[in-house]
């Protein structure tokens, strides 16, 4: 099996997402020179940092977190828009089985019943054919051994994707509508702890509709991670 594979990279071989240069047999997705170069957040204190300020006075978060900062331009731009446009799932698959490996020991997020991916408009779903956030989810619930729940949320409304407008453009795009799916017994959520995913978070409109619907669920608790977070 390693020669077959080594013989698919000889003629096929992989190439960094971000600079196209040839990737290692050690290498994958991002080449080491990249993946140095990702401009991470380097949150140390998961439930007090930028992108849980966001929800302060909003909504009751339990915790929050994103791995890399979100710029205009710069690598995590590229490698965000490889996941939403361009189909390359591995991007949700690599960043799930990161941050899987490094929050299924932190004392906050290991306590968490289920994993909800935002939800995606049934009419986006049918034309881009996934929810760039499923592969990120199921990677997560393989580290935490928890069940990765995609369709306890409904997304009612569709709007157009916030990731690459501009501040003010964002928060006038607050209208996105999620209940709760009608065909499932939420009396077994009771009490739940629900880690919330997305792969960008901005103004964070869409996770607090998330989350207040989430909370209709008595007792429910809710955390949040994401790809990455604009500032």
């Amino acid at each position: 099996m390693t020669f077959i594979t080594d013989l698919l990279r000889l003629f096929y071989p992989e190439l960094c997402i971000n600079c196209n240069n040839i990737l290692t047999n050690n290498e994958n997705l991002i080449c080491t020179f990249c993946r140095h170069d990702l401009p991470l957040t380097h949150y140390k204190n998961y439930s007090d940092n930028k992108v849980a300020k966001i929800f302060n006075g909003r909504v009751t978060i339990e915790n929050a977190h994103a791995l890399l900062l979100f710029k205009k331009e710069g690598i995590t731009k590229k490698i965000i828009h490889h996941l939403k446009y361009k189909g390359n799932q591995k991007v949700g698959m690599f960043f799930g089985n990161w941050l899987g490996s490094v929050l299924k020991k932190d004392s906050g997020f290991s306590k968490i019943d289920y994993i909800i991916p935002v939800p995606i408009h049934k009419n986006k779903l049918k034309k881009r054919g996934y929810n760039q956030v499923s592969k990120f989810g199921q990677r997560l619930s393989i580290h935490f051994k928890k069940e990765f729940l995609e369709n306890l949320l409904i997304r009612d409304s569709m709007t157009t994707t916030q990731t690459f407008k501009s501040r003010l453009d964002r928060f006038k795009n607050t209208e996105t509508k999620f209940s709760l799916n009608k065909s499932l017994n939420t009396e077994k959520y009771k009490n739940k702890h629900f880690l919330v995913i997305d792969d960008v978070v901005t103004t964070g409109a869409t996770l607090e509709a998330c989350a207040k619907e989430l909370q209709k669920i008595e007792g429910a608790k809710i955390s949040i991670l994401t790809i990455a977070y604009t500032e």
